[in-house]
């Protein structure tokens, strides 16, 4: 609901100036997506024990971490790809690079899944996951792109600029429409989307590993 309300009052603040945002929005609803539906199924499947029952089964743990990612990837996914359907519809004039934004969707959906999951192993209950989640992602909000440019941040939050995966999320979505130009090189988004997606899966990984040894 956070997207959206924030996207409904910067409809109404400003209608003309939502097509200039509106990439930036997109990869928020990604962001928030996936860290929250990732943070609230392991906690929660680690509150009824769920979780310890699926560490019995023959499944790997990069198995069993890649399972979790998907579903709340697929969640994130499917939301980020209503708002961009409904944001083609209402520039329909506008140029796009569809399978540029599928690809920006998917790693970026992959990326904050295993953000999420990662964040969630290293707590019990759900609120505090939740609470550590906003803690990262209200930051990553004003400090990557998604309400105006990275070029007009002050100088000390640059380095955070680029550190941020939300910055190469907003840059790849904002490049699939043609209209709009990229701060980074098309590719360079793409490579560090996956790259930090990959981090994070690891992370993810060792948080299990950890936590299976602390528990047991």
């Amino acid at each position: 609901m956070f997207p959206a309300v924030i996207i409904l009052a910067m409809y109404l603040k400003d209608p003309q100036g939502i097509q200039r945002i509106a990439p930036g929005l997109i990869a928020m609803t990604l962001l928030f997506g996936n860290t929250s539906m990732a943070a609230i199924v392991v906690t929660f499947e680690k509150r009824i024990g769920a979780l310890e029952r699926l560490l019995l089964a023959p499944v790997s743990r990069p198995a069993l971490i890649g399972g979790k990612v998907m579903s709340a990837a697929a969640f994130g996914l499917l939301t980020s790809t209503i708002i961009s359907i409904g944001y083609i519809v209402i520039f329909k004039h506008m140029p796009l690079r569809p399978g540029l934004l599928a690809l920006t969707l998917l790693l970026g959906s992959v990326l904050f899944a295993s953000l999420g999951t990662f964040i969630s192993l290293a707590v019990k209950e759900v609120f505090e996951a939740m609470t550590v989640c906003n803690y990262v992602r209200f930051p990553l909000i004003f400090v990557s792109g998604v309400f105006t440019s990275i070029k007009v941040l002050p100088r000390p939050l640059l380095p955070i600029a680029y550190i941020s995966p939300l910055s190469y999320a907003v840059d790849g979505v904002r490049q699939s429409f043609a209209g709009e130009g990229g701060i980074f090189p098309i590719y360079l988004d793409l490579i560090l989307l996956a790259l930090y997606g990959c981090l994070f899966f690891v992370l993810a990984v060792w948080g299990l590993k950890r936590r299976i040894q602390k528990e047991y």
